[in-house]
C-alpha cells in the first residue's frame, strides 16, 4: 500500500537455518517483533513498527520422495517459506503440475500461504497442502504439522488464531499432467473463470490458459501491481466475505449474492482459560444443523452506498475504481486515512445490513 512508518530495525533470513536462529534470538530478547514475508497483506501505523522486523527471504523448491503421494498419482514439493508465491505458481505450471494454477497473481511469500489459507477463483491452499515445517515457540523445536492439524478454514488457520511460531517451509501435493494436455488443470470451480475460458464449471483446461486467464481477471480488478496504476496500490481485498447462518441471510434483500458452504455442526467449543482453571469442562455446542452461507462483501459495500472510487474529502485513500473490496493509496495516503476509510465502510455495512465486516490484512498500530 506504500503507507506506514519504518521499523526500529530490520533482520533478513535467507535460509531456514537463519530463520530459526534469528527467531530464537528475538524470542530470547523478550521484546515484541514482527515476522514479515512480502508485506503485501500488511498495513502498519504511520509511526512505524516499534521493534525488530524479521524478513523471510529463504527460497527454493525441491521434490520430496513420497510413496503415498506417488500411489495417488501426485508429486510432493517442498517450498521454502520466503519463496515468492507467484513465482512458485509459474514454476509449477511450467513443470506441468496442477493444483495451484488458479492462485496465480497472489502476492506474498509461500510461508504466509497457510496462515491465511489463501484462495481465489475456486482453489484454496488447503486443497493441496500436505504439511508445514514449523518452529514452535513454546516447544522450541522444529516440527512437521500435517495440514489436517492446522485448522484450515476460509481465510483462516490455527496459525492466524494465535499458534506462535515460524513457518519454515510448506509441502504441496500436485498432480502431473502431460505437455499440452487440454484437460490438465484441476476442475474449474469458479463461474467467472469458467466464463473467461469459455468453459463450464467442472471442466478442465490447459494450465497455461488457466494461469493467463486468472492473471487477466486479477488485473482487471486492480489486483496485480502496476506502479503506474494507483488502483493497484492496495492490500488486495480489504475485507473478507462474511459467513453467516442461512437464517440470517434470509433477512437480506433477495438479490444479495450468497453461497452455501456447510453447517455449524463442527463449530469449535469455546471455553475461557479462567473457566478451565476453575475446573469447568470444555463446552461442546449442541448441533444445530444450521446451514452457513458466504455473502459477497463487495455487494454489501456497494449497496450500503460506498461506490467504486469513493473517498472521504481530503483523504489520500479511496475505494478502488475497479473493485469495491480494495482500499487504495491514491499517491499520498497515510495509514491513518486507510484505517479511517475502513472504519467508514464497516459502519455503513453494519448500519444497512447488520453485518460486521472483518479486515483481511494484518493491521499493526491501527484499529477499525
Amino acid at each position: 500500500m506504500r503507507v506506514g512508518g519504518p521499523a526500529e530495525r530490520i533482520l533478513a533470513a535467507h535460509s531456514s537455518e537463519e530463520l530459526v536462529e534469528h527467531a530464537r534470538e528475538l524470542w530470547d530478547d523478550g521484546e515484541d517483533w514482527l515476522l514479515l514475508g512480502g508485506g503485501s497483506n500488511t498495513v502498519v501505523h504511520d509511526d512505524g513498527y516499534p521493534g525488530p522486523v524479521l524478513l523471510v527471504r529463504s527460497t527454493g523448491i525441491s521434490p520430496i520422495a513420497d510413496e503415498a503421494a506417488a500411489a495417488e498419482g501426485r508429486v510432493r514439493l517442498r517450498v521454502q517459506a520466503g519463496h515468492d508465491w507467484d513465482h512458485l505458481v509459474a514454476a509449477t505450471v511450467e513443470r506441468g503440475l496442477a493444483g495451484i494454477e488458479a492462485l496465480s497473481g497472489i502476492p506474498g511469500r509461500a510461508g504466509a500461504a497457510p496462515v491465511q489459507n489463501i484462495g481465489a477463483y475456486g482453489q484454496e491452499l488447503s486443497d493441496v497442502l500436505h504439511s508445514i515445517e514449523f518452529l514452535d515457540r513454546y516447544l522450541d523445536e522444529v516440527i512437521r504439522i500435517p495440514a489436517a492439524e492446522l485448522g484450515l478454514g476460509y481465510r483462516d488457520s490455527d496459525l492466524k488464531r494465535g499458534r506462535e511460531g515460524v513457518v519454515l517451509s510448506i509441502d504441496l501435493l500436485l498432480t502431473p499432467t502431460a505437455e499440452g494436455d487440454a484437460d490438465g488443470s484441476a476442475p474449474i470451480a469458479y463461474g467467472q473463470l469458467a466464463a473467461a475460458l469459455g468453459a463450464e464449471i467442472g471442466d478442465r483446461a490447459p494450465l497455461r490458459e488457466v494461469r493467463n486467464a486468472v492473471l487477466k481477471l486479477r488485473a482487471s480488478k486492480g489486483m496485480v501491481l502496476d506502479p503506474a496504476d494507483h488502483d493497484t496500490w492496495s492490500a488486495g481485498s480489504f475485507f473478507t466475505n462474511p459467513i453467516v447462518s442461512e437464517r440470517f441471510a434470509r433477512t437480506l434483500p433477495a438479490d444479495a449474492p450468497r453461497f452455501e458452504i456447510g453447517d455449524e455442526d463442527d463449530a469449535p467449543a469455546v471455553t475461557t482459560f479462567e473457566e478451565l482453571s476453575l475446573g469447568m469442562p470444555l463446552r461442546v455446542p449442541e448441533p444445530t444443523g444450521e446451514r452457513l452461507v458466504k455473502l459477497s462483501a463487495a455487494w454489501l459495500i456497494e449497496q450500503s452506498g460506498v461506490r467504486k472510487g469513493f473517498r472521504i474529502p481530503g483523504s489520500g485513500a479511496a475505494i478502488s475504481s475497479k473493485h469495491t473490496l480494495a482500499i487504495t493509496n491514491r499517491g499520498n495516503a497515510t495509514a491513518d486515512e486507510v484505517a479511517q476509510l475502513g472504519r467508514l465502510v464497516v459502519q455503513r455495512v453494519q448500519q444497512e445490513f447488520g453485518v460486521i465486516l472483518q479486515p483481511e490484512p494484518n493491521l499493526y498500530g491501527l484499529e477499525l
